[in-house]
């Protein structure tokens, strides 16, 4: 018996579907139970917590005025992630701006996950997965949390895709991110420059165009990768396999079809053995291909 089947839909009619709705919120919470898996959830006092460097570091006020504001009125729905050391110090761990904000509305006290017992990299996965998934970390952040990550595990691009879930590619563009110059960087954030721009910049050939590419990203002129495709194509550089053929230069007064003859007259005047003449003749062919060009 055939199957039957729906009849094509056009992009433009197809309805899309939340997958929030379809499964419910609480499969997304599946990777925030395992990586604060043994976690005791307590209230710790707000001046017992130490912020040391996170992962992200660009914060945008009006968001944490914001975020103050929903955390007054609705209480403090995701609590902050925190690390007891051994001497009994608490360090945050995930949520810094939900701290800001906190501090913002000067909040004694906060619920807190706290853990204990864990390695340099294990906090340093938690933390980068958490704030990656949840406060959605700027890609020069994340690129930087990906760069500390491999200089303190020592991890190869293929183990710290396994240890932070995200793809290989995604590892290697983030460490060629992370190892550009700070300044251009600052730039990207202060600018919300794509971040192909940075990737297209840092391979373009030392050189005047480079510069003056550097200086626009600098000032905000490119925050598009469109924008500096349309430098770079007016910069006359030639995209990768698309070689322009040469011209071969002739002297001064001489057809091509009389410097053709003259060479192959002369091989017929040499003395010589057949290989070498058949190795001059294809030169000649070869010579006469690129002049027709």
């Amino acid at each position: 018996m055939s199957k039957t089947f729906a009849a094509r839909v056009s992009k433009k009619e197809r309805n899309t579907i939340d997958l929030a709705e379809k499964v419910g919120r609480e499969i997304f919470k599946v990777s925030d139970d395992r990586l604060l898996q043994g976690a005791k959830l307590t209230e710790i006092q707000m001046k017992e917590i130490v912020v040391k460097e996170q992962v992200r570091t660009k914060f945008n006020d009006d968001s944490i005025k914001d975020l103050a504001k929903n955390i007054e009125l609705n209480g403090l729905i995701q609590p902050l992630v925190l690390h007891q050391d051994k001497n009994g110090r608490y360090r945050l761990i995930c949520g810094e701006r939900r701290y800001r904000a906190l501090t913002f509305n000067k909040a004694v006290s906060a619920p807190c996950f706290v853990l204990e017992n864990k390695t340099e990299e294990e906090l340093m996965a938690i933390q980068f997965s958490e704030n990656s998934a949840r406060e959605e970390l700027h890609y020069v952040d994340k690129a930087d949390g990906i760069l500390n990550y491999q200089i303190a595990t020592e991890a190869s691009e293929r183990k710290i895709q396994a240890a932070l879930g995200i793809s290989k590619s995604e590892v290697h563009r983030s460490l060629l991110i992370a190892k550009m110059p700070k300044f251009i960087k600052e730039a990207a954030k202060r600018y919300d420059i794509e971040k192909y721009v940075l990737l297209e910049w840092d391979a373009l050939p030392k050189g005047s165009l480079k510069s003056d590419v550097e200086k626009k990203i600098l000032a905000g002129d490119i925050t598009k990768r469109a924008e500096l495709a349309r430098i770079i194509n007016a910069g006359g550089l030639v995209k990768a396999g698309k070689k322009t053929p040469l011209k071969a230069a002739l002297p001064k007064g001489v057809s091509a079809n009389a410097f053709l003859k003259a060479m192959s007259s002369k091989t017929k005047d040499l003395n010589l053995d057949k290989k070498t003449q058949e190795l001059l003749r294809t030169l000649v062919e070869e010579t006469k291909e690129m002049m027709d060009q």
